[in-house]
């Protein structure tokens, strides 16, 4: 399915366009010179991790859909998740040392700790920003926890079932709310995007099933428009429905659109260039604060397109010589060690 590969370039790029346009950021004054629409989109882009998250449970259901669940495939499966994103993400965390190092925050160890054991997400607000985006990784490892037993349970579920999962999942969050879990507290939070996109996986099958193949663009542009316009115009939504539980079932139908294919947008997606900066995406997203972090140390101006191309060029490479050959080497050392 390469225009969900294609996807996550895009998304990445758009969470740090997100970064770059906050209050004080060196893109705050052109973004605000935009027509209000431009604006509120571009400065929506921390949504794009929900969408992130609702694509994580839909493709390890489309990777693990017939896994047979038994002590040799937990523990491969767990090796491969870790080689999935602590490789790259240790690197981050090796960019960043010396300014933890020189930081002077209180509880410092406490908080090394939590970055490393990804934690950091179930802390609430952190007094530090050492690599802001790091707290979807502790939601991440969360998920990947629960996935065998929920993948499994979904996994052949029949339509009636996985649109109840689907419903369930856009009233989880405010469920919790209602009984006192703190919005801080982000990997229980997001549960209900990770289980959409293993609910829009069954759909896929099911669909599949019956074989029915419709155009994907009958899925993802409908849905990505009327994201959009909720994203810039949140006050359209009835009272008691947020902008993220909103979005959840909208995320769904962009999933399974470029699962499906079909259209210009799909097939810019599937192309060559697109599928391989997809690939480096998960680099882009975790080290672009770092990067930020040294530009701005080395750098007496801020010139976005350069830093925007030492972004792309370096996650490029890191997922060529770091990420895939890490990911590759775990690999073969937990299949000897099973042989």
């Amino acid at each position: 399915m390469p225009a969900l590969t294609g996807l996550r370039f895009i998304l990445a790029l758009w969470v740090i366009l997100h970064h770059l346009t906050g209050p004080g950021q060196m893109l705050d004054g052109w973004v605000r010179s935009l027509p209000y629409f431009f604006y509120a989109v571009i400065r929506g882009g921390y949504l794009a991790v929900t969408t992130f998250f609702a694509l994580s449970g839909f493709v390890l259901a489309r990777s693990y859909a017939g896994t047979p669940w038994d002590r040799t495939s937990l523990l491969r499966y767990g090796v491969s998740r870790f080689a999935r994103v602590y490789p790259v993400y240790a690197l981050s965390l090796a960019l960043v040392a010396p300014f933890i190092l020189a930081d002077r925050t209180p509880g410092k160890g406490q908080l090394v700790a939590a970055h490393g054991l990804l934690l950091q997400g179930w802390l609430g607000h952190l007094p530090v920003n050492w690599n802001t985006p790091a707290w979807s990784l502790s939601c991440e490892a969360f998920f990947y926890l629960t996935f065998p037993l929920v993948g499994a349970a979904v996994q052949r579920a029949s339509w009636r079932t996985t649109l109840g999962v689907a419903a369930a999942s856009c009233v989880l969050t405010r469920a919790m709310w209602a009984v006192g879990i703190s919005d801080e507290i982000k990997p229980l939070i997001h549960l209900s995007d990770f289980l959409m996109g293993i609910a829009a996986s069954r759909i896929y099958d099911l669909l599949q099933e019956r074989r029915l193949q419709p155009a994907g663009s009958w899925f993802y542009l409908p849905g990505s428009a009327l994201g959009f316009a909720l994203i810039a115009y949140p006050g359209l939504l009835p009272p008691n429905v947020d902008l993220n539980t909103a979005l959840r079932p909208l995320n769904a139908l962009l999933l399974l659109g470029f699962a499906l294919g079909g259209g210009v947008i799909a097939r810019l997606l599937s192309s060559q260039a697109a599928v391989y900066l997809g690939k480096s995406s998960y680099a882009m997203y975790i080290l672009h604060v770092p990067v930020l972090w040294w530009y701005l140390r080395w750098s007496r101006g801020f010139s976005v397109l350069l830093y925007l191309t030492l972004v792309i060029g370096l996650a490029a490479l890191v997922y060529r010589f770091i990420e895939e050959p890490a990911n590759r080497w775990l690999r073969i050392r937990m299949a000897r060690v099973q042989a």
